[in-house]
């Protein structure tokens, strides 16, 4: 059903001014326009709301009944058009993204810190995904947008890269490696290790990177995030295979992290989103304030 807004304006202005000249005074409009707004309101109801003659004006019956009704209507529209640019300009609102769980491990942290901040009154709702679901949460429009690792460009998404995360050799304090500071990949082939599953977007990074210097890795354990793969080291289970940014610092004062060389692995994270996403306000600080932490420079 189409609301006529505009007639709704008019018939009230008509009653609280109490002329239609006066009517249209106060909404800038001539008084034709008036009448005409006022008549097709009245066509579209099937009622006459207001009784005029050359000489005066009053509301029937059914026009008195309506005032309150068509004051309320127009009360309720504006402070819901104040409220929608308010909130544009406050950037107030709920915040739906996507992200590699390692990204909420030391990545994304701090910047929700400056976010809330900020924006002491909006809500994030972080869904924490393996890369391929991530791309797909974007795509179906479940989040507004996501961090993931790089790879072959989607034809519907937009990429931002954002940081470099080296893949790291973490192992406990009592393990043989603890000890070195750096080591080569073909240094492990003696180890058994936990190593990133088939689900996760890391296994095909490091599948690549190794075929290609014709290393094999014996992968004892197999886990589908770092998290897991961090707590299984802890407890002295083996030694892991995991990016850099999956351990935060002192949180766990037995593991030890060794750099990993020769090759030096590392991914990429970006920001994605959907090429004609509009962003809410609040999602688009939140975007920005990400984009601005980027160390990686586009172009």
């Amino acid at each position: 059903m189409k609301i006529d807004t505009l007639g709704v304006q008019a018939f009230v202005a008509i009653a609280d001014r109490g002329s239609f000249q006066g009517a249209a005074d106060s909404l800038h409009v001539t008084q034709t326009a008036i009448t005409q707004r006022l008549r097709k309101l009245e066509g579209y109801l099937g009622v006459t709301l207001i009784e005029r003659t050359t000489r005066s004006m009053a509301l029937t019956e059914i026009g008195r009944h309506f005032l309150p009704q068509a004051r309320r209507l127009l009360g309720e529209l504006a402070d819901a058009l104040v409220e929608i640019r308010e909130t544009g300009i406050a950037r107030r609102g709920d915040v739906s993204i996507a992200c590699v769980p390692t990204v909420g491990v030391q990545y994304l942290p701090r910047i929700l810190q400056a976010y809330s901040a900020r924006y002491p009154h909006n809500r994030i709702k972080i869904l924490d995904h393996a890369s391929s679901a991530v791309e797909q949460a974007v795509l179906r429009r479940e989040v507004e947008f996501g961090i993931n690792i790089a790879r072959e460009r989607h034809p519907e998404l937009t990429t931002v890269p954002l940081t470099e995360d080296r893949y790291v050799l973490i192992c406990h304090e009592d393990h043989p490696l603890a000890k070195r500071r750096r080591i080569a990949w073909a240094q492990l082939q003696a180890f058994p290790l936990i190593f990133a599953g088939e689900v996760s977007g890391n296994r095909a990074l490091l599948d690549l990177a190794l075929a290609s210097s014709e290393l094999t890795l014996r992968s004892f354990y197999e886990v589908q995030r770092s998290s897991t793969a961090v707590g299984l080291v802890a407890q002295r289970v083996g030694a892991a295979v995991v990016p850099a940014l999956a351990l935060h610092k002192g949180a766990y004062p037995s593991v030890r992290t060794v750099e990993l060389t020769r090759p030096t692995v590392s991914r990429t994270l970006v920001l994605v989103a959907r090429k004609t996403a509009q962003l809410s306000p609040a999602a688009q600080a939140l975007y920005d304030m990400i984009r601005e932490q980027a160390t990686l420079k586009t172009g």
